[in-house]
């Protein structure tokens, strides 16, 4: 099997697409994978050194401010769809994925027009602009959530889930120790993306310190741009900081409460594990799509939600508190969770593949 894998531009996108990428080596051993992403995003990078066979195509995103500035872009957009056909004609796939970000319209039309399968996966309750285009272009269209099944009417698309959850749950527990936390403790997660949150990083000065006394333990995941910041303020034995982990799933499996933002890939991996959430939409992403995947869960009880605007430090301490320190609480909302999660997504779209291949779709 010949497999391009197109996905770029946040981790939301990129771990979905190499969760498929191991899925595909693990059930094809003498499999062919070619990844294309962009020059210069956070793909470019982390791909190749994961030993994957990677082309960037130099790319630009949409200029939502100021419709004057994308003349490149189009350029752009025109000039990708032309070196994608030269990568795909060169390396000869079976079939080309697009798996989210704006590299992947050049690259899923450049494969429509030479004439070969094509599978695309959208991961939002609302889809981006790209899946948009693309969904008159491609064979099958995979989804996290059924809600967004209705935007692709008259097109062949299946609930997939999202494949990162399959994943999630084979993640082998972390030893707590390694944090300096306590087996024994409960423990409370706040993470915000890879690179943090500047509106958390405010509040977070204020309530570390409320966390003193509390029973439970915190582990905060600071971001990249944001530890630094911390560092003269005086932190309770029972806080931890890290500006990242690189081992995330393994930490879940051992959070008890999870304060996060609500893209895509963490509410396919929380709801696979199964852990309560308080989920703070981030209000900057388009079509404000991550309120409406958390308005998913707290429909289900399995999330509170508190709008970025809304947040104070007292109502989300209340918050963690009325959870942490309710055993019937965590109990039910840990339960409603994993009933909306999806623990063979990465299975369900590697053999919807195999059917696109073999014409069986």
């Amino acid at each position: 099997m010949r497999v391009i894998v197109s996905a770029g531009g946040t981790g939301g996108h990129i771990y979905p697409a190499l969760a498929i990428i191991n899925k595909i080596k693990e059930r094809h051993k003498d499999c062919e994978i070619l990844y294309i992403g962009t020059t210069d995003r956070m793909e470019s990078t982390l791909v190749p050194s994961l030993g994957i066979k990677y082309e960037g195509i130099t790319m630009k995103g949409l200029n939502r401010k100021n419709i004057f500035k994308n003349f490149s872009v189009i350029k752009s957009f025109f000039d990708g769809i032309k070196k994608a056909k030269k990568i795909i004609e060169d390396f000869k796939p079976d079939i080309v994925l697009g798996i989210g970000g704006y590299i992947t319209a050049p690259v899923i039309i450049a494969a429509h027009k030479l004439g070969i399968k094509t599978f695309i996966h959208e991961q939002n309750s609302i889809p981006g602009l790209s899946n948009k285009i693309l969904k008159k272009y491609v064979d099958v269209i995979g989804v996290s959530l059924k809600e967004s099944m209705q935007y692709f009417k008259g097109r062949k698309v299946i609930f997939t889930g999202n494949p990162r959850s399959e994943e999630a749950t084979k993640a082998k527990p972390v030893n707590k120790e390694k944090y300096g936390l306590t087996e024994s403790k409960k423990l409370v997660l706040f993470v915000m993306g890879s690179l943090g949150s500047l509106t958390i990083t405010n509040l977070m000065h204020d309530i570390i310190p409320e966390f003193k006394d509390k029973k439970y333990e915190v582990l905060f995941v600071t971001g990249k741009n944001y530890f630094n910041s911390y560092s003269d303020l005086k932190i309770p034995d029972n806080v931890k900081l890290v500006s990242n982990l690189d081992d995330m799933l393994n930490v879940l499996k051992k959070t008890d409460l999870i304060v996060t933002r609500a893209g895509a890939s963490t509410i396919a991996e929380i709801t696979a594990i199964g852990i309560p959430a308080i989920m703070i939409p981030s209000p900057y992403v388009t079509h404000n799509h991550q309120e409406k995947n958390a308005e998913i869960l707290k429909a289900n009880e399995a999330a509170i939600v508190i709008k970025e605007k809304d947040l104070t430090k007292d109502n989300l301490l209340q918050s963690i508190d009325s959870i942490i320190s309710s055993k019937d609480k965590i109990i039910k909302m840990k339960k409603n969770s994993k009933s909306l999660g999806v623990i063979d997504s990465a299975t369900k779209i590697v053999e919807t593949i195999e059917d696109i291949i073999n014409g069986d779709v």
